[in-house]
């Protein structure tokens, strides 16, 4: 079906609606040019163009990621990086190194790390570990198909909980309806907005396969998702999103490479050679209980955008490769961790405490279900920082929620904790909780 490019932008000009936002940058060293700024959470219900826009904007489709790390081309970690440039001759932003439009050179404004978040309603634990480790997300909505869809509900909560507020509302699969069903589909998003935080965010209409207003969204990257003020004198932490073993099937023992682990740097700055920490580490029995040893290794490399580095800050995915045995990390194992200095990592917690704070209704569920109080016994599904594990509630009590953890977490009084209940088959988010 042709792309109606008349309703595209007609709605477009109707649906950016937010107050224009001041961009905050970091005070960025030479060495890190090839770092991406920042990351983007890709979220929204399932087939509605997550993985399409990823290849649109990077070129990449984010299944191919694990397959490079496995060959040693590159690593990406499960993410796709992209830059945002501008034509000067044209003036229209665009991810190519040259314009659409004229053909000329582009000049790069902002290297960016897109997370395609899951959008299968079995994978919401994923999503959740996700959301820590983002600075803004962009929220799929198709426009053939009725806003919202019970994955779009939860993700949306989801990103609100964590406390995520830069999010732009991405009206995908225009190129599929008429003019009339498009103006439809925004008035629903906007209605079912209208009850959120995100009652103002802007809403860019776009079709992602036939590459439509692209240039708009990218606009919008810029005004709404600025990149922040980044802590570089604190001590530094990073959340591993994935953990690696990046050797081939047979290779030779003296030809082996050190585990390789994924994910963004919270704060501070990591250098080639530093010595540092992961906790809770890796799991032992003694004595007939299993209890977590924090691992202590070292840095020698970096990676960056696909390149080797020397130092790394704050910003986008990267990945660092340790003298680790590679059977510790593979399989995404440290998924979770904390990586620090040497005794300057938060405590290790076995149980927690928590000041709960539950939603009125269940969230993502078909139908309304109210969120009943916390049970004693109770199996809980929760997440902070990059970190998923199961808790059983010893004491239900509001302000002091006490849950004894299947695996322990790393963190510090203060942090958000998101909290899941089993409803039917699957685990439904009802709330968080401030650990104590």
């Amino acid at each position: 079906m042709p792309v109606r490019k008349k309703t595209t932008e007609k709605t477009a000009e109707k649906s950016v609606t937010s107050p224009k936002k001041e961009t905050v940058v970091s005070d960025r060293s030479p060495l890190s040019a090839t770092q991406p700024e920042a990351n983007i959470a890709l979220v929204g219900h399932v087939d509605h163009g997550k993985t399409t826009l990823t290849e649109r904007l990077s070129g990449k489709w984010t299944d191919t990621h694990s397959e490079e790390l496995k060959r040693g081309i590159t690593i990406r970690l499960g993410y796709a990086d992209f830059t945002i440039s501008r034509c000067e001759n044209c003036g229209i932003l665009t991810t190519k190194e040259k314009c659409v439009k004229c053909n000329n050179p582009t000049t790069p404004l902002r290297k960016l790390s897109l997370v395609d978040a899951p959008g299968h309603e079995s994978l919401m634990a994923t999503m959740l570990s996700g959301a820590a480790i983002v600075d803004g997300a962009l929220l799929l909505v198709a426009a053939n198909e009725k806003c919202p869809q019970p994955q779009t509900k939860e993700h949306l909560m989801a990103l609100q909980i964590s406390g995520i507020k830069n999010v732009i509302i991405v009206q995908n699969k225009i190129d599929l309806v008429s003019e009339e069903e498009a103006m439809e589909n925004y008035r629903e998003i906007k209605q079912f907005l209208s009850t959120t935080d995100y009652k103002d965010a802007p809403i860019i209409p776009i079709s992602a396969r036939a590459n439509v207003n692209v240039d708009m969204l990218l606009e919008a990257i810029q005004e709404y998702i600025p990149t922040p003020k980044r802590d570089v004198e604190r001590e530094p932490l990073m959340l591993v999103a994935r953990s690696f073993d990046i050797n081939k099937p047979g290779s030779k023992p003296e030809k082996m490479l050190g585990g390789v682990l994924g994910g963004t740097v919270k704060q501070g700055v990591f250098h080639v050679g530093d010595e540092i920490e992961i906790v809770p580490g890796y799991m032992v029995e003694e004595k007939n209980k299993k209890i977590w040893k924090p691992l202590r290794t070292k840095i020698v490399q970096i990676f960056s955008g696909g390149q080797p580095v020397q130092e790394i800050m704050p910003g986008g995915s990267m990945a660092l490769s340790t003298l680790l045995d590679p059977s510790i990390v593979k399989s995404d194992s440290l998924t979770g961790s904390l990586v620090g200095k040497i005794g300057k990592l938060p405590p290790v917690h076995y149980q927690i405490a928590l000041e709960t704070h539950l939603l009125e209704r269940v969230v993502g569920a078909k139908e309304e279900v109210e969120v009943k109080p916390l049970a004693k016994a109770e199996v809980l599904m929760l997440n902070v920082n990059s970190a998923a594990t199961v808790g059983v509630v010893v004491d239900p009590s509001k302000k002091n929620t006490t849950c004894v953890l299947k695996k322990p977490v790393c963190a510090n009084a203060g942090d958000r904790i998101t909290i899941s209940r089993r409803v039917g088959d699957r685990f439904r988010l009802i709330g968080y909780g401030i650990l104590k």
